[in-house]
This record gives structure tokens, C-alpha cells and sequence, in this order.
């Protein structure tokens, strides 16, 4: 099973939000389906993903994630590709 812990910086939570709450059905069109996300302060967010097709997902996130990150604004990404131990 593979799954994908996201670090996003961000300068506002808000703004940050109502982008990430858009950008579901992309992300979910492009194997990603959200378990969780955690907010630390008001400029760090970490979600955790299942991979369903880290092909697409990759892709995406080379791509597409793009458009999201400056919609969001997010200033910084960090994406690990992880599986069950």
C-alpha cells in the first residue's frame, strides 16, 4: 500500500483552505485520496494520502500541482512517497 505525506508552507490558512477544498476532484482524477490533514500553526499543513496510481499522482504533482500551489498559496511543497513496513 503506498501513501504520500505532503508538508505545504503557506502564508494564509484560510486562503490555503478554500483552494484545497477546489482542487479535491483533481486530486482525487490523478490517484490521491486524502485520509487526513493536520494544520500546525497557521503556515504549516500535512496531509496524508492513498496512492492509487502513483504514475498519475506523480504527474500531477509535477504538473497540475503547479496551478494549485500558486492558488493556494503555497510557498513550499515537500511530497514522500511512503508504503507499510
Amino acid at each position: 500500500m503506498t501513501q504520500m505525506i505532503a508538508h505545504y508552507r503557506l502564508a494564509d490558512y484560510d486562503q490555503f483552505r478554500t483552494a484545497f477544498d477546489a482542487d479535491a476532484e483533481d486530486r482525487g482524477n490523478n490517484g490521491l485520496s486524502l485520509l487526513q490533514l493536520w494544520r500546525e500553526g497557521n503556515g504549516d499543513v500535512w496531509a496524508l494520502y492513498q496512492i492509487g496510481d502513483a504514475t498519475r499522482a506523480k504527474a500531477y504533482l509535477d504538473g497540475a500541482a503547479g496551478v494549485f500551489n500558486s492558488q493556494a498559496g503555497v510557498s513550499a511543497a515537500d511530497f514522500h512517497f511512503v508504503e507499510t513496513a
